[in-house]
Order: structure tokens, then C-alpha cells, then sequence
């Protein structure tokens, strides 16, 4: 019983550091596409504004690539993982919202 529970323990222990790369990859990406919006629709300080979030993205993004390459060897499935999880999160809000729109429709 002891030797489920710790390594369940240690599995929860060890999942913060890919809690805290797909944070920051994720606000990372964010950051560089609202840098990039800014930069390109904004004039004057706007634009300087878009520029310095496109440069603080990808500052982020990849330094929080480095670390966690240097902790672990594949970014990539953690990255993979990240993507299939969002999907699977977006199609299950737009399922959920679809169910609620003809609910509400045929009501």
C-alpha cells in the first residue's frame, strides 16, 4: 500500500515541472502573438509596446525550453502532450457548448 502511495506521490512531486514549462511556453506563445498583433495594427508607442512583447515571448518561450531540455531530453512530447490536451479541452467546450445551443433552441 506504502509503495503506491509514494510513487503516486513522487509522480504528482515530479508533474510541477511540466506545469511550469507549459505555463510559461503557453504565456510565452500568447505574448508573441499579441506582440505581433500590436507591432503590425499599432502605431507609435503601440508599436514599440507590440515589439517589446514579441521580444519578452520569445525570450520566455525559449529560455523555459532551455531549462526544462536540461532537465528532461524531449521537449517535444511534452510539447505534444500540451497540444493534445488543449485539443482535447477545446473539442470538449465546443461539444458542451453545441449541446447547450440546441437545448436552448428547441426550448
Amino acid at each position: 500500500m506504502f509503495e503506491v502511495w509514494a510513487a503516486n506521490s513522487a509522480n504528482l512531486i515530479g508533474g510541477w515541472q511540466e506545469f511550469v514549462t507549459i505555463l510559461l511556453l503557453v504565456f510565452g506563445l500568447f505574448l508573441i502573438l499579441a506582440g505581433v498583433f500590436t507591432a503590425y495594427f499599432g502605431s507609435g508607442k503601440s508599436r514599440t509596446i507590440g515589439v517589446v512583447l514579441l521580444v519578452v515571448g520569445l525570450v520566455v518561450g525559449l529560455l523555459s525550453g532551455y531549462w526544462y531540455h536540461t532537465l528532461h531530453a524531449s521537449l517535444s512530447t511534452l510539447v505534444w502532450q500540451a497540444f493534445l490536451v488543449l485539443l482535447a479541452a477545446v473539442v470538449g467546450a465546443l461539444i458542451a457548448i453545441a449541446i447547450f445551443l440546441v437545448a436552448i433552441m428547441k426550448s
